[in-house]
């Protein structure tokens, strides 16, 4: 994925639509995310997809992840890169397996969602790679609010459909997206707070509102359901504005 609005031209999230760089040619990361789903009691699509962006949110403002930090150079030749996300789903022993591996677990509302450290792209864990990775879908027991006055949304393209997988993926997206725009104060404050946000899907007069206001916006690569280059979310930090 990638991102056009208000990022320096070597940034990671240039757009896919861009030549190719020799970032392209090195070695490709990806940054998995686990959303526990037991059968008798799936979270709710909405909080999933909040609880991913926060968990992106952790992990990015972790110590271990920043400096000398242990999961540091990981991060750093991920971001290098293209900054892929793939969201798989676990439940019961699958879950405690990828629990017992080096990561952070975000709890929202009804949904657990693990974060762990960058890996290559062919060189996931044996714990993580025989999970589960399309099919993922969920569903709101009711249609989410109005997000709070004040509160970060991360807003979704209401012309694309997506599995809560990819959706999710693309909330982490939009979630990193505001944090890289951000000041270190600014970043600081939303950390200490606890990464507040809201994810919603905006009508289609609002999207096109969003999309031309210079507000960071996330163009999937298109490698998996939706089309390359196709704007999937806009990144609404009160700070950005």
């Amino acid at each position: 994925m990638a991102s056009d609005a208000g990022v320096p031209g070597d940034s990671p999230f240039r757009s896919e639509r861009s030549v190719r760089s020799v970032r392209d040619e090195g070695p490709q990361f990806v940054l998995p995310l686990v959303v526990r789903i037991e059968r008798g009691g799936p979270p709710g699509r909405t909080d999933a997809l909040e609880t991913a962006a926060r968990a992106v949110l952790t992990l990015l403002a972790d110590e271990r992840a920043c400096g000398e930090g242990e999961w540091a150079r990981a991060v750093r030749d991920w971001q290098d890169a293209r900054i892929r996300k793939v969201v798989r789903r676990a439940r019961g022993a699958e879950w405690r397996r990828a629990e017992a591996l080096p990561g952070i677990t975000l709890t929202g509302k009804s949904a657990e969602v693990r974060v762990f450290p960058p890996v290559p792209l062919d060189g996931w864990p044996k714990d993580l790679a025989r999970l589960q990775v399309s099919g993922t879908d969920l569903d709101d027991p009711e249609p989410p609010g109005d997000a709070a006055p004040g509160t970060p949304v991360i807003w979704f393209n209401p012309g694309l459909a997506m599995s809560a997988g990819k959706a999710m993926a693309q909330a982490g997206h939009g979630a990193q997206l505001a944090w890289w725009e951000l000041s270190e104060g600014e970043r600081n404050a939303w950390c200490e707070a606890g990464f507040p946000l809201a994810v919603r899907t905006a009508t289609a007069g609002l999207w096109s509102e969003l999309t031309a206001s210079g507000l960071p916006v996330v163009r999937d690569a298109g490698f998996t359901e939706i089309a390359p280059g196709s704007a999937t979310v806009v990144a609404d930090h009160p700070a950005l504005r």
